[in-house]
């Protein structure tokens, strides 16, 4: 039975009892769903310590959760009663309420929510056989289970067969060699510096290395064929050293040359087909040229990873491409140690979030470290960073302390004016805030109750002279992104749109 199938005979009835592997895949799988389904179309009825109740009004049914950080135990009212759902259920429950919300059907996002959790349960399966890496910048790449937050299928691998996607999982510690190509040298095509790229084995004479994904390789192996067969292609092997998935899944670190190499991937994760497109890749050096100059001349210890440059087969563009980036060590302070944003909202052993005595002081330090950078990049040089929680490493000291921020990946960069300032004021805005330090905060909170993050990261926006500061502490609303809704009605996967959330950076009104 396919996916499609599987969604379309599911009944609202609760999980079977007793399996605890099965609970928690549907636990991790289910918390991203509801955070879309309560953000973009559900009603707020009522919250009570323990439950946070909602109206789904396409289906026209109650819907509660658990009022944690994470949304978790999904009930619906019926009978008089409520009655727990498992992860099935649920995206039974919201392919309807979207059906009659938008009067439209799709079938394909569904069978990538089913997918997702499938996923999930591998991961699961995968990781308590695994040993995580001991370097912690590794582990944070690697912690990713739930994924992005607000996003109906995070985990989604295509829908093919677990053994197929599963040994180059960052979330399975995975760790694998590259395969090494020989180009023939009259069909290479080149931007920027790829020299790094030689380093990584020896090509025979009249062709030039090109590193590969296994699983890319796996992928379009028959679109090669011919090229294989023709000697524009030789195999030469594999390279001697490991390197590590990190959380984008298809950009892998090679520790031992300190080098991120960035490949095509023929799968939709979360809302992209995730090739190294040809208009991007066009695009990359001038807004990579950008992004350097504006953290260059920041007056702060920020960086910038630059995509040096890309090398690929003009016979397969996108199919073969790689980027390269920067490593780590020459951007780190001293001693400093470079963690995943993304990877402090999740957990992960020995994260300084958790061990902080001081909660305060460190949540004071993490808004010194990455806001500055990213306004003065917007206000001084018109660069729209992506600072969202993937493309964002902080690095911290021996006692866990952020230090210094880290911003990557030219492709998510927005230059002025190719969008106006207002439309970079609010693509930043979300990525910063809305996805970043609104997440940051709430972990934080979470592991220190009591703490109120937000009258810091006001005076932090406060201390910086832009014309936008003064409504983005004064609006009641902010902009969230509409991933489900999105992928629902089948916008380009590039697209943004908002609704408003409400604004924690705004003062709360005084009591009458």
């Amino acid at each position: 039975m396919d996916l499609r199938e599987r969604v379309d005979r599911v009944v609202l009835i609760p999980p079977a009892p007793g399996d605890d592997d099965a609970d928690r895949a549907d636990a991790y799988a289910a918390a991203p769903l509801l955070n879309c389904l309560l953000r973009e179309v559900a009603e707020p009825i009522a919250e009570s310590r323990a439950h946070r109740t909602y109206r789904l009004p396409g289906v026209d049914r109650l819907l509660r959760v658990r009022a944690t950080r994470r949304p978790t135990g999904p009930e619906v009212y019926a009978a008089g009663g409520w009655h727990r759902i498992g992860h099935t259920e649920l995206v039974k429950l919201v392919a309807e309420e979207l059906r009659r919300h938008t009067g439209l059907s799709n079938h394909e996002l569904p069978a990538e929510m089913i997918d997702s959790r499938d996923a999930v349960a591998a991961l699961l399966a995968a990781r308590a056989r695994a040993t995580a890496p001991e370097d912690p910048y590794l582990r944070s790449e690697q912690s990713l289970i739930t994924g992005h937050p607000y996003h109906p299928a995070p985990k989604a691998r295509g829908g093919g067969p677990v053994a197929a996607w599963l040994p180059y999982a960052p979330e399975a510690h995975g760790r694998f060699p590259l395969v090494l190509l020989g180009v023939r040298e009259d069909t290479v095509v080149e931007e920027g510096d790829t020299s790094a790229l030689d380093a990584l084995g020896e090509a025979p004479p009249g062709y030039r290395l090109l590193p590969a994904h296994p699983w890319q390789l796996d992928l379009v192996g028959r679109e090669l064929t011919d090229a294989f067969a023709d000697g524009r292609l030789v195999r030469l092997g594999t390279t001697a050293f490991d390197a590590f998935p990190t959380a984008a899944v298809r950009t892998l670190y090679a520790p031992g040359h300190d080098l991120f190499l960035k490949f095509s991937l023929d799968v939709r994760i979360t809302n992209d087909i995730r090739r190294l497109w040809r208009h991007d890749l066009h695009k990359l050096r001038r807004t990579d040229r950008a992004a350097m100059a504006a953290l260059g001349s920041f007056d702060g210890p920020a960086a910038w990873l630059s995509d040096r440059g890309y090398r690929t087969a003009g016979f397969a563009f996108e199919e073969l491409a790689v980027l390269v980036r920067d490593g780590l060590r020459g951007h780190l302070l001293p001693g400093a140690t470079p963690l995943l944003a993304a990877g402090l909202v999740e957990g992960f052993a020995g994260s300084p979030l958790e061990r902080t005595t001081d909660p305060d002081a460190w949540w004071e330090a993490y808004l010194r470290a990455v806001v500055p950078p990213a306004l003065a990049a917007f206000d001084r040089n018109g660069v729209v960073l992506e600072a969202h929680l993937q493309n964002t490493l902080v690095a911290v000291d021996a006692d866990g302390l952020p230090v210094q921020a880290l911003f990557r990946d030219a492709e998510g960069v927005k230059l002025l004016p190719d969008v106006t300032r207002a439309a970079g004021w609010e693509r930043l805005v979300y990525t910063l805030v809305v996805n970043h330090l609104v997440e940051i905060a709430g972990a934080l909170a979470e592991h220190h109750p009591g703490l109120d993050p937000w009258p810091a990261a006001r005076r932090e926006f406060a201390r910086h002279d832009l014309p936008e500061i003064a409504a983005l502490l004064t609006a009641p609303t902010l902009p969230g992104k509409t991933n489900l809704l999105l992928r629902w009605t089948g916008a380009d996967g590039a697209d943004a749109r908002y609704l408003p959330l409400p604004n924690p950076l705004a003062r709360p009104a005084p009591e009458r």
